[in-house]
């Protein structure tokens, strides 16, 4: 009886089904990251860049000390996969750089709107490298979450941001940085373990980050309270990018991109019942549309949404 529930349960794990699972609950983590970085900002000294610099690190820590600890023999790569990890990495990293360099010069509004441009690069570049279907589902969902994005991050704020040179630069790498990560990842995801393909591009992601660190001011001094939430950072970190990972082993690069755009409306709903934070009435539609569009994906035949590489 054993054997046929555990049979059964490696069944439903390699569903689509499964996947989509995955890639809300990524989602749903992604999305409590502001509560963290808010909470360690309050207590810690601390800039943007060095925080995104040592939660890399630290998580290729606790991801290299738990594969080693649990399963070193998967630890071992074929060095021809080495760049594309590489790469993976430096996406990550750059993401962060650039998030943190968008918020300082366009602000979080604008930032966000920039980033949501994520879902369509990711399905243009699985389109022409995976050969991935290009429905008229993916693209009104494209268009639904991105409209919905605009509308949560509040219109009178994105009216009234200001634009330089350097932050549409920034804006327009912001996503590319965002989708590469993701699709060097999916490259990966068909030959390694999802904490492997992490343990490498946290790694390569410190790396991308560490020679800004000697232009930012390091922290001296953390409290308790700030060293707890940083933990439970990385805790986050490790659940959201797994997750994700294991989703991108069972759904499109497109899909599971379009699909990982549901953390605007988990920040939403995480704002209103935890910081006590209102939505007017045209963000809540923005919510509305951002649910639409991932559910829109939702309802396309399984055979359909299990497309796979090749």
């Amino acid at each position: 009886m054993t054997d046929r529930l555990r049979l059964r349960t490696r069944a439903v794990l390699e569903t689509p089904v499964a996947g989509y699972g995955a890639v809300l609950i990524a989602a749903a983590w992604w999305a409590t990251s502001g509560l963290f970085v808010k909470l360690i900002a309050s207590e810690a000294d601390i800039s943007s860049l060095a925080l995104a610099f040592w939660r890399d690190l630290c998580t290729f820590c606790v991801l290299s000390a738990g594969m080693i600890a649990l399963r070193p023999a998967n630890l071992k790569i074929e060095r021809r996969d080495l760049p594309q990890l590489a790469a993976m990495g430096a996406s990550l990293g750059a993401f962060h750089v650039l998030w943190n360099l968008a918020v300082l010069l366009n602000g979080v509004a604008v930032a966000t709107v920039q980033q949501a441009a994520m879902p369509a690069i990711v399905v243009i570049v699985a389109r022409l490298v995976w050969r991935e279907a290009l429905t008229w589902r993916k693209v009104v969902a494209i268009a639904l979450t991105f409209s919905g994005t605009a509308l949560v991050s509040d219109l009178d704020q994105l009216s009234q941001a200001g634009f330089s040179f350097g932050g549409l630069i920034v804006g327009l790498c912001l996503p590319l940085a965002y989708a590469g990560w993701g699709l060097f990842g999916k490259g990966a995801r068909a030959r390694y373990d999802p904490f492997t393909i992490l343990t490498y591009g946290f790694g390569f992601a410190a790396l991308a980050l560490l020679p800004w660190q000697f232009f930012t001011p390091q922290p001296t001094r953390i409290s308790l309270t700030a060293g707890l939430g940083f933990a439970g950072w990385i805790g986050q970190t490790i659940i959201a990018f797994g997750a994700y990972l294991f989703g991108l082993g069972r759904l499109p690069a497109g899909v599971a991109s379009i699909w990982a755009m549901s953390e605007i409306a988990f920040v939403a709903v995480y704002a209103y019942f935890l910081l006590g934070e209102r939505l007017n009435a045209i963000q809540i539609l923005g919510v509305g549309l951002v649910v639409g569009g991932v559910l829109l994906l939702a309802r396309q035949p399984h055979a359909r949404a299990a497309e796979t590489d090749g």
